[in-house]
């Protein structure tokens, strides 16, 4: 839908410039004018007391969308290895290919990585497009950007699904924006409207407090980011081929506006949660910084790793990596222990998919008893120890 103004019937008042929350109505001669930054929500046809404001059909939608064809992944590599998210997002792809009835694709950027192609095969995609590059070599906005867009344009596709990582949620907005299309991000659940065929993006709103189901009706592609860690992973299918098709893409002076002078690595603890087995995770009942040290004995046993709530973060008691939650990572392990943590709705929207939660809480009004498939109302230093020493007993205990 366009925005338009009958230029008999404005007067000239300026009321539609400060209903406008998009900044994208200006006065030109005392009479409105649209701008390239309308969305055409409606707002100015609201508050315009002469009527002067009509929403218009432009009709060139339906034409438009219907070129739009294919599920696209984008696989994130780093330093040639594919990234979990990657392998998640053709999990879902699948499904969702399905329920359309198209292809499911990945779209690969980088130099010398077309091995990578053979694995994306294995793991259901149809086709690869595969740009290849040295200027692709290291993620940088632009680069990857034009190559992706560039792309887009050439082949179409209806949707395309980024992780919500890092480079997923810079590489998405620009091409969204590039696009002219719309974006969700955070995505923790997809699914396809079995009338429209088009794709429903549901993710937390409001500080987790409710979930928005969001549609993008009128644009192409549809573009979602997915927190790693929500979906499942798509089977590997050993010798399974499918298509290549080489991208071609070139760059001139001025396109890439930065350079990747070094990469430093992080000297400090790596932190692996989306793929961890078992997390053993603390919040503010645990009293002390120091009582992480106990959650890591406990870890270690298991094979797996520590985590921790927003407010333990915050507290400064354990770096951010480490945070479960909304705002941290979201993890699906096969055991998730709670250890002194409440279960407010923005730490439980980042495990409650957990396979077994075990929740540990001197408060048996605690939330977090709410979601746990096993529940222990006491003192986790007394608790935990009282846990591994079972361990000890039992045979073969340092296999979990």
């Amino acid at each position: 839908m366009a925005v338009q103004v009958i230029k008999d019937k404005c007067k000239g008042c300026t009321k539609c410039v400060k209903s406008c929350p998009f900044t994208a109505i200006t006065m030109e001669e005392k009479k409105a004018v649209i701008g390239s930054a309308c969305t055409g929500c409606g707002q100015c046809v609201e508050a315009c007391p002469f009527q002067a404001i009509e929403k218009a059909d432009d009709g060139k939608q339906a034409a438009d969308l219907s070129a739009y064809h294919g599920v696209w992944v984008f696989a994130e590599q780093r330093e040639g290895k594919l990234m979990q998210v990657a392998v998640e997002l053709l999990g879902e792809g699948q499904k969702l290919a399905a329920a359309i009835g198209c292809e499911l694709c990945a779209v690969l950027c980088g130099s010398g990585v077309e091995g990578l192609a053979e694995e994306l095969f294995e793991y259901g995609a149809d086709k690869v497009y595969y740009a290849d590059a040295p200027e692709l070599g290291q993620y940088t906005t632009d680069a990857y950007t034009k190559a992706i867009y560039e792309a887009i344009t050439q082949y179409k596709p209806e949707i395309v699904l980024l992780g919500a990582t890092h480079i997923g949620r810079d590489l998405g907005p620009c091409l969204a924006v590039k696009c002219n299309t719309g974006l969700t991000a955070d995505c923790t659940k997809l699914e396809i409207n079995p009338e429209t065929k088009g794709i429903m993006q549901t993710r937390p709103a409001f500080g987790g407090n409710l979930m928005a189901t969001i549609v993008c009706p009128n644009h192409r592609p549809q573009m979602s980011t997915v927190r790693p860690g929500v979906m499942e992973k798509a089977s590997r299918e050993p010798g399974r081929k499918g298509q290549l098709v080489k991208l071609t893409v070139s760059f001139q002076e001025g396109d890439i506006r930065t350079k990747v002078l070094e990469v430093v690595k992080s000297v400090k603890e790596m932190v692996s949660l989306t793929d961890a087995e078992v997390i053993v995770s603390g919040g503010m009942g645990l009293g002390k910084p120091e009582g992480f040290e106990l959650l890591k004995k406990l870890a270690q046993r298991l094979e797996g790793t520590i985590a921790s709530s927003r407010a333990a973060v915050d507290a400064g008691w354990i770096d951010h990596a480490y945070q479960v939650g909304q705002t941290g990572t979201t993890v699906k392990p096969k055991i998730y222990f709670a250890c002194g943590i409440s279960g407010a709705i923005q730490h439980v929207a980042g495990m409650q998919n957990s396979g077994l939660i075990i929740a540990i809480n001197t408060n048996e009004s605690a939330p977090i008893f709410d979601i746990a498939d096993i529940g222990i109302v006491g003192d986790l230093y007394q608790v935990l120890p009282a846990i591994m020493e079972e361990m000890d007993k039992l045979p073969n205990a340092s296999n979990h």
